[in-house]
C-alpha cells in the first residue's frame, strides 16, 4: 500500500472533486500492482469463478444476501473446491447474520480446502441487513464482532459474549485438521464511512471500500491510518481494495446507449438506494454528486414505497436494472458512479487508482452479461497491465 498518496509518473488521477474522470499518461510500464477480482452470488455461478481464474483474474469475492441471492458458505465451498490458484473468501460476510465464532469457523473451515489463499471480507451489511427491514450494524458492534474473529483466527483464547453471559473461547480439538488456523487468513473490513475504516486499520488487514461512496482513495487511507495508530499498529503488507462499477464501451457506443444503461443500471442503483434508504432512516443528506437526480427520485420513492414494500428495491441490486427507476441511469450518473470508458481510458484511470494507494477492484457483474464482461475485461484490461 502506498500511504504517501503521491501520483506516479506518468499516470493520472482518477476522480477530480467531484469525481470526474481525468484522462492523463499512459500507466508505467512492467506488471501492473493493481489486482483484479470478480463477484459470484449463486451456485450455479461457480463455473464462472472457475473461468475467471483460467483469464487471470487474481481473487473472488462471494457475497452475502440471503434473502436474494445463495448461502455465502455454501457458494464458497464449491468454489474453493473448482479451483487451485485464485484467492477467495467473502466479499463481504455481514457479523449481524451469524455469531462471530461461527463466522470465524467457516472461513478457517473454507481455509482447510483452499490453505493459504483464504481471506476474510466483512461488513456491516447494506443489501443483507436492509433486504430483511433491519440496518446495517452500528460501528461499536462491528468492532467487537472483529475482535472476536480476528483473535480465533490468529489461534489466541479471547472473551466472548452472548446472550448476556461473558467467557473465555478458542477453537478445540486442532489436531483433527478440522480447520487451517495455521495458514494465516487475512481480515478485510468492509469500510465506507470514516469510523468503518478507522477500524479497518485498528483491526484488520486491509480494507474494502467503494468509489465514491466510500470517499477519495487518499481520504479512505487518512482514516485507516489514525486507526492504526490509535492501535499501535503498523501497515505493512495492508491491501485497500475497492468496489467499483465498472462500464467498458465498446467503439459505437455512448453513455446514452440503452446496451450501457442496462449494463450499468442495477449497480449504480445499488448507490442510490443506499443513500435513500440513509435518508430515510437518519435524516442524512445526500453528496452533491446525486443532487441532480434527489428530489425526483424522492418523490418517485414516495409513490413506490406507498405501493409495495421499502425492502423490495434491494431485490434489484446486481441483477437486472428495475424499469421503472432506469430514467435515473443518466450519463451525468454514470460518470459519477463508474469507471467507464473503452479499455485505454479505463486502463488510465486504474494506473491513477493504483497511484493513490489503491491495491485491488472488484466489481458485480448483471445477472445477464457475466460471463461476457469476464472475458472483455480479462482480454480489454487486465492483458494490458500485464
Amino acid at each position: 500500500m502506498r500511504r504517501d498518496g503521491g501520483l506516479r509518473a506518468g499516470s493520472s488521477a482518477l476522480f477530480s472533486s467531484a469525481y470526474g474522470p481525468l484522462y492523463g499518461g499512459a500507466p508505467d510500464s512492467g506488471e501492473a500492482l493493481v489486482r483484479f477480482g470478480i463477484s459470484v452470488s449463486q451456485v450455479t455461478e461457480v463455473d464462472l469463478a472457475v473461468e475467471a481464474e483460467r483469464v487471470g483474474y487474481d481473487f473472488v469475492w462471494v457475497w452475502d444476501s440471503p434473502m436474494i441471492r445463495s448461502n455465502l458458505w455454501s457458494v464458497l465451498t464449491l468454489v474453493a473446491d473448482r479451483t487451485s490458484s485464485i484467492r477467495l473468501g467473502p466479499g463481504v460476510a455481514i457479523p449481524a447474520l451469524r455469531m462471530a465464532p461461527v463466522t470465524a469457523n467457516a472461513i478457517a473451515t473454507i481455509n482447510r480446502l483452499a490453505p493459504g489463499r483464504t481471506f476474510l471480507g466483512v461488513g456491516t451489511g447494506n443489501t443483507a441487513l436492509r433486504a430483511m427491514g433491519q440496518r446495517p450494524m452500528r460501528v461499536a458492534d462491528f468492532a467487537e464482532h472483529l475482535r472476536v474473529i480476528r483473535g480465533l483466527l490468529a489461534g489466541e483464547t479471547v472473551e466472548y459474549t452472548a446472550n448476556g453471559i461473558t467467557h473465555p473461547i478458542q477453537f478445540q480439538s486442532l489436531d483433527l485438521d478440522h480447520i487451517d488456523i495455521e495458514h494465516p487468513i487475512p481480515l478485510h473490513v468492509g469500510g465506507f464511512g470514516p469510523l468503518a475504516q478507522a477500524l479497518a486499520g485498528e483491526l484488520g488487514d486491509g480494507l474494502i471500500t467503494g468509489i465514491p461512496r466510500g470517499g477519495t482513495i487518499p481520504d479512505a487511507l487518512a482514516n485507516v491510518q489514525r486507526g492504526a495508530e490509535r492501535a499501535g499498529r503498523t501497515l505493512d503488507g495492508f491491501e485497500t481494495t475497492a468496489l467499483v462499477n465498472l462500464l467498458l464501451l465498446r467503439p459505437d457506443e455512448t453513455l446514452e446507449s440503452p446496451r450501457v444503461v442496462e449494463e450499468v443500471g442495477s449497480s449504480l442503483m445499488v448507490n442510490v438506494h443506499y443513500l435513500y434508504d440513509r435518508y430515510r432512516e437518519v435524516g442524512a443528506e445526500p453528496p452533491p454528486y446525486v443532487e441532480p437526480i434527489w428530489e425526483e427520485y424522492l418523490a418517485f420513492r414516495a409513490r413506490r414505497d406507498a405501493e409495495r414494500d421499502h425492502t423490495q428495491a434491494h431485490g434489484s441490486h446486481y441483477g437486472s436494472l428495475d424499469p421503472d427507476e432506469a430514467r435515473f441511469v443518466t450519463p451525468e450518473m454514470i460518470r459519477i458512479f463508474c469507471i467507464a470508458g473503452q479499455a485505454g481510458e479505463i486502463v488510465e484511470q486504474l494506473a491513477g487508482l493504483e497511484a493513490e494507494g489503491l491495491d485491488g477492484i472488484n466489481f458485480i457483474m448483471p445477472a445477464d452479461r457475466q460471463w461476457e464482461m469476464c472475458r472483455e475485461f480479462a482480454a480489454g484490461v487486465i492483458d494490458r497491465m500485464r
